[in-house]
């Protein structure tokens, strides 16, 4: 009996992709520039995995005889958001341009979605920060009861609301409403997200309250591939909204990276023939959206120091995978995602690690899974599991 890990580093990216320049993302290397700003990165367990293999990022030697293999993936998928990585991930190269709001939302969208939530006015509709539009227009909010609605560069539709003003539920409520009648055909973005936050006048905050709404995959994943074979699948963090929860057998949801490596650890001892796939946020929401390398960098080593009780709970018949699902450079001007290659770590107890050189897609990792358990499957990808 044995299990399957993925854990994803959201938003730890590796360097620019071939096309990063259609994304305006030219120069962006979110493990490499965040070492060189800050003279160095600390991280000496992933070191021995062999992180330092990949590419030379200071303060991270290429040792010689790492303990996994090693290598970096390329996105083939159109974007940089969350969804099309993941999806990717899970074997699905996603075709499709998820729409944009470089302008904010159309006057119509807007009166639609006043109309479907009950909702009398809207603050904010535009590109803006999340941080940033709460400080600028919570006061606003608080005194009209109006929701602040905003996107970013990704296909996203983002309600921020105070919870003492629009209490969770009732904003779960509206994100709902919004992601089924009002953000489909020509406007189906790919999340709508709930932005809950507290705090009093100026002094405002999110919470980990947050919420996505995503859309189901285009096509089967997989998760969907597992479950049809009768295998388990455990999702821990964001992997529940970004596949709608679709073939998933157990959900575990999670408030910090802290709390999903416990859950990784347990689930490890809880559970046997599974695939356990996880996603620790925190790099990516509270690091490289806020352009704070500092933060980015103490987070990492958080990681890394509780990397070996995961790899204490693994036998010679388990694998795991660290990886990512895209960029998020916090030494650049853009708070955005970053269209970049991803790195890819696989381990198994007792095996020589080897390069695994640059894969052609983030699928190898859903066809090594698939692979692992023996199942048939038509996801895109090359297997690395031999």
């Amino acid at each position: 009996m044995k299990n399957f890990i993925v854990i994803i580093l959201d938003g730890v990216g590796i360097g620019e992709l071939p096309d990063a320049k259609d994304y305006n993302d030219e120069g962006s290397n979110t493990l490499v520039n965040m070492a060189n700003y800050l003279g160095g990165l600390n991280l000496p367990n992933l070191e021995k995995l062999g992180l330092g293999k990949i590419a030379d990022i200071k303060g991270i030697n290429s040792i010689e005889s790492p303990m996994a293999s090693y290598g970096k993936m390329t996105e083939i998928s159109i974007g940089k958001d969350s969804i099309t990585g993941h999806w990717e991930i899970g074997g699905i190269n996603v075709k499709r341009n998820f729409p944009l709001y470089t302008n904010g939302f159309s006057h119509d969208l807007i009166e639609r979605f006043k109309k479907y939530t009950d909702i009398k006015g809207v603050l904010g509709n535009k590109v803006a920060s999340g941080t940033e539009i709460i400080k600028e227009l919570g006061d606003k909010h608080c005194s009209s009861g109006f929701p602040i609605i905003y996107t970013s560069a990704d296909s996203v539709f983002q309600i921020a609301a105070h919870e003492r003003i629009i209490p969770l539920e009732s904003l779960y409520e509206i994100c709902q409403t919004a992601r089924e009648k009002v953000l489909i055909g020509d406007d189906l973005v790919a999340r709508v997200i709930a932005r809950p936050f507290v705090g009093e006048e100026g002094r405002y905050q999110r919470t980990t309250n947050r919420k996505d709404f995503s859309l189901s995959p285009i096509e089967d994943t997989i998760l969907d591939v597992l479950t049809k074979n009768n295998l388990k699948t455990v999702a821990i963090g964001k992997i529940n909204d970004l596949f709608n929860n679709r073939g998933i057998k157990v959900k575990i949801t999670t408030k910090s990276n802290s709390d999903g490596i416990k859950n990784i650890i347990n689930c490890c001892k809880q559970f046997s023939n599974s695939l356990i796939f996880a996603n620790l946020v925190d790099f990516d929401v509270y690091y490289g959206h806020r352009n704070d390398p500092q933060g980015f960098s103490k987070a990492l080593q958080e990681f890394d120091e509780r990397l070996p009780m995961i790899l204490n709970k693994l036998d010679e018949s388990d694998a795991l995978v660290i990886t990512s699902d895209h960029g998020n450079d916090p030494t650049t001007i853009s708070t955005d995602h970053s269209r970049e290659y991803v790195p890819i770590l696989f381990y198994r107890k007792g095996r020589i690690g080897r390069n695994l050189n640059v894969r052609e897609t983030f699928g190898d990792v859903a066809q090594t899974i698939a692979n692992f358990f023996k199942v048939n499957n038509s996801l895109i990808g090359t297997s690395f599991l031999n």
